[in-house]
């Protein structure tokens, strides 16, 4: 008891010495906004609390990212959500639910085509923006100015990680997604053997074709990079950075990736130093509800809640699939809290309230709470982790198939495809969440092995970001293989070497062995 107190009072002290030593730093952040925002939000608000200072570049025209906060100073510039609008994601999941009715093996290509066209045009607008910066001497020079102690960014688009190269920061990146899928395969080894390439829906134990799909994604994933997302850039390299600078080796070169993981809910797979696990930081112990809120969810009584949201970019489905949920909602005992935003469905029960916000974080950790029907955002299924809630998934767009196949490998979830959804077998897969209690069983399992940590997620985020403010960087946790050409890092060039080797001692074995053969036969003939 004694050893485990000096300990604790041990790490306190470390702890209280690493905040005193970078009090009052200074760092730049360049947020993604949507549901990237709500986590990075958390992120800064406790950064704040510790005497750090904080600039946010936001777009005039963000969705979510307010210009004016008491945690941070807003730059407005010029931003991706200039250009777009929330009607371009609705757009996409028109095409992606057609999509959908391919065949298991047919329909995550055509998906993933879509995800190009977006990076296409995502990307491009990333370089106008970033060109406009860096051609603005008065910006820059403010920024420069400003004397910055850390560039803090989300590598999902380009803008945070070019802006801190070019200002030589360094670099701690809150990461999920980063140029064509998870963030590991950009900056640790990822055997795709085994590791399920982003937008494959396959697990970790692969068969034959599964292994064969994964490869084809990965290979296109390539593609993607160099002909659709390296060529929007060029021009801006060129002229604003040294010969031999990429997308890729800017990436590579930050200092520490944060990613938004935890291994209770992600595969298994390699990592490297300077990546740290970050998944459910954002979440914290549910609060009281308002009084009607409140009211509501016990007057459920024993049989308890469901709770839907579709996250932060979906307002809505179609309004034959609404109307079909709606009618399993009505046919349920428990009350249905769902937020929705659009036109009311006509055969709304009185078991379901409909908001258009809702405290998602707050009624999952609601003991009245019985599933969580989710379209598989990875915020919302941590925080079902978090406290232990079942998830009834209906996918919609991105990396939401890939989540919510990993919660159904861990027994913890279920899911329904838009597509196909209609009041039976909706309704089948709430009784099914609700009634079978192998499912809360398996998500509080994984709920206590998310809690059994030294650490809290949120508190070794904070940790890193200030190990790389008071040590001006952590290039010793960088490997050298992030900075070698493809060739050498996949040791392309020795293997070629070897082989040429081994052809070229082949050769000269036959060749000698002709000369032997021939000096058998003269000498053979000359005794005869």
């Amino acid at each position: 008891m004694l050893k485990t107190i000096v300990v604790l009072l041990t790490a306190l002290g470390l702890l209280s010495h690493g905040r005193s030593c970078c009090h009052g730093s200074r760092i730049l952040v360049v947020p993604l906004d949507g549901s990237h925002w709500v986590n990075m939000a958390v992120i800064l608000q406790e950064l704040h609390s510790r005497g750090h200072s904080m600039t946010v570049l936001r777009s005039a025209k963000s969705w979510y990212i307010p210009e004016h906060s008491p945690y941070y100073t807003s730059v407005n510039v010029h931003m991706i959500q200039d250009e777009t609008d929330m009607s371009f994601y609705l757009k996409m999941l028109q095409r992606i639910m057609k999509h959908r009715q391919l065949p298991t093996f047919m329909r995550s290509f055509p998906q993933q085509f879509e995800i190009t066209s977006m990076l296409s045009l995502g990307h491009g607008i990333c370089a106008r923006a970033i060109a406009s910066m860096l051609d603005d001497p008065i910006f820059i020079k403010n920024l420069k100015d400003a004397k910055f102690d850390l560039m803090l960014t989300d590598p999902g688009l380009s803008i945070g990680f070019v802006l801190g190269t070019y200002l030589h920061l360094p670099m701690v990146f809150n990461a999920r997604w980063a140029n064509t899928g998870d963030s590991h395969f950009t900056v640790a080894p990822s055997p795709v053997s085994y590791v399920p390439v982003t937008g494959t829906e396959l697990h970790d134990e692969m068969d034959f074709l599964e292994r064969t799909r994964n490869m084809m994604h990965y290979l296109y994933s390539i593609y993607e990079q160099y002909l659709f997302i390296n060529p929007a850039y060029s021009e801006l390299l060129q002229r604003h950075f040294p010969p031999g600078v990429d997308l890729l080796s800017m990436q590579r070169s930050a200092d520490i990736w944060m990613i938004r993981v935890d291994f209770v809910f992600e595969f298994p797979r390699p990592t490297m130093p300077n990546v740290v696990y970050i998944g459910g930081f954002q979440c914290r112990e549910a609060k009281p509800l308002p009084a009607e809120l409140e009211a509501f969810m016990q007057s459920s009584g024993e049989h308890g809640v469901v709770v839907m949201s579709l996250g932060t970019l979906i307002a809505g489905l179609p309004m034959e699939i609404t109307e079909a949920i709606a009618t399993a909602f009505s046919q349920l005992p428990q009350k249905v809290v769902w937020r929705y935003l659009g036109q009311r469905p006509s055969n709304l029960a009185n078991n379901t309230l409909l908001l258009d916000w809702l405290p998602q974080n707050d009624l999952l950790g609601h003991p009245k709470t019985r599933t969580f029907v989710a379209h598989g955002g990875t915020n919302g299924l941590y925080e079902a982790i978090y406290h232990g809630v079942p998830v009834l998934g209906l996918p919609l767009l991105f990396d939401q198939f890939d989540n919510l196949i990993r919660l159904k490998r861990r027994g913890a979830a279920r899911v329904v495809e838009a597509t196909s959804l209609n009041t039976e077998n909706f309704l089948e897969a709430l009784r099914d969440m609700l009634e079978n209690p192998s499912y809360r069983d398996n998500m509080q399992r994984l709920s206590q092995l998310h809690h059994d940590k030294p650490l809290s997620p949120l508190d070794t985020a904070i940790f890193w970001i200030e190990y790389v403010i008071r040590n001006k960087g952590a290039a010793h946790l960088r490997s050298v293989g992030s900075s070698l050409p493809w060739y050498c890092y996949h040791s392309i060039d020795v293997v070629v070497f070897l082989l040429a080797l081994s052809v070229a001692s082949l050769w000269a074995l036959i060749y000698v062995c002709r000369l032997l053969c021939c000096w058998r036969c003269r000498t053979k003939r000359k005794v005869e």
